[in-house]
């Protein structure tokens, strides 16, 4: 009797102190595996007298059930420990706020931007888009355009060729999006109504030069088109981009190959405190480049200028946007730098329309 129950004190020590599940996986084994201590008592029961029996079965069989269940007991008790410092571990605390995901984290880039704020207004005003090839002949991005060859105009545009064909002629970096226009007329019916944005090349780099860059130019050819139009739907798309309830523009006299008579647009500004804000103020700042397409222009294209007449314009959408949003060096747009990106760019469900706002 001394024996079993100095076994079991020391048994049921152990495993109240077993540290871990494997612990008292292998106390169990000790205890009440083939060659354990309890099975080695239950073993010696078939050799005893029935008296025997009769007094040491009840013992060591009370003896073998109390170490189960206190091995069962240790071990549900290591367990909910276990999933307890998991759980602490693992927790979420769901009153923190919920991480954007990349939808929310991602931005559109301002000319991208400025892109779909300009085909919004154009758009509202009844225009389709009409897009080419950056890679152009000579004929459409000069020729057509009212650029004899060797005309100095030419010269203006520092051009990007490339080396002569088989034919001997050399292609090039459309250096506007002038030929769209061209493409435009060559194969479409008057009425015309349409802008082209799009990538453009010319060899200059500075704070407000890249040697590639972005234009928008409009088209509107009819048989009564005139200035009043003009005039009236740069009005309208000034007022609507820069999102100001009035502004005053200055048209002044200019030289463009394509156009006659040509104008550069002035828009009325303030450039307090190195700013600069429109529709108030007393100084001035140019924008654009307009005029009425040149008779010489429609003929090019196929069109009787007798019978039809025309105006156009263009402006550079970086520049536009650096006015718009206040970005100080023209760059940036082209370095990749998501920082930068981060601090001028838009969230992308946040799409411009008129009725909404351009730039909420």
């Amino acid at each position: 009797m001394t024996d079993i129950a100095t076994l079991e004190r020391d048994v049921l020590a152990a495993i109240d102190s077993a540290a871990d599940e494997a612990a008292v996986e292998d106390l169990r084994i000790g205890a009440l595996g083939k060659s354990g201590s309890i099975s080695a008592l239950l073993k010696t029961l078939g050799g005893m007298t029935p008296d025997e029996r009769k007094e040491k079965g009840p013992q060591i069989n009370g003896l073998r059930d109390r170490v189960q269940s206190a091995i069962a007991a240790r071990k549900e008790a290591l367990g909910e420990a276990a999933l307890e410092a998991r759980l602490a571990s693992e927790r979420v605390d769901v009153s923190l706020p919920v991480q954007d995901g990349p939808e929310a984290r991602g931005r559109i880039h301002p000319i991208s931007q400025v892109i779909d704020e300009i085909t919004a207004i154009f758009g509202d005003m009844g225009f389709a888009i009409a897009e080419g090839p950056d890679v152009e002949t000579d004929d459409l991005n000069f020729t057509k355009l009212n650029f004899p060859v060797g005309h100095p105009a030419r010269e203006m545009h520092d051009t990007f060729f490339f080396a002569p064909d088989e034919n001997g002629e050399r292609k090039l970096l459309r250096t506007h999006t002038s030929p769209v226009q061209v493409r435009t007329m060559l194969v479409q019916e008057p009425p015309i109504r349409v802008i082209c944005p799009g990538r453009t090349y010319r060899n200059d780099s500075d704070q407000t030069h890249t040697p590639m860059f972005h234009q928008v130019e409009g088209l509107v050819i009819d048989k009564s088109a005139n200035l009043g139009h003009l005039k009236w739907i740069l009005e309208e798309f000034c007022k609507s981009f820069f999102e100001i309830d009035d502004v005053k523009m200055r048209f002044r006299p200019s030289f463009f190959p394509f156009t006659e008579p040509s104008m550069e647009v002035d828009i009325q500004c303030s450039r307090k405190g190195g700013e600069i804000r429109f529709g108030e103020g007393d100084d001035w700042l140019e924008i654009l480049g307009c005029g009425m397409v040149h008779p010489n222009v429609l003929r090019n294209c196929g069109l009787d200028p007798e019978v039809y007449q025309g105006f156009a314009w263009g402006m550079g959408i970086d520049r536009i946007a650096m006015l718009k949003y206040g970005m100080p060096d023209l760059r940036p747009f082209f370095e990749a730098d998501v920082r930068w990106l981060a601090h001028y760019g838009f969230r992308p469900l946040d799409l411009p329309t008129l009725t909404g706002g351009l730039s909420s």
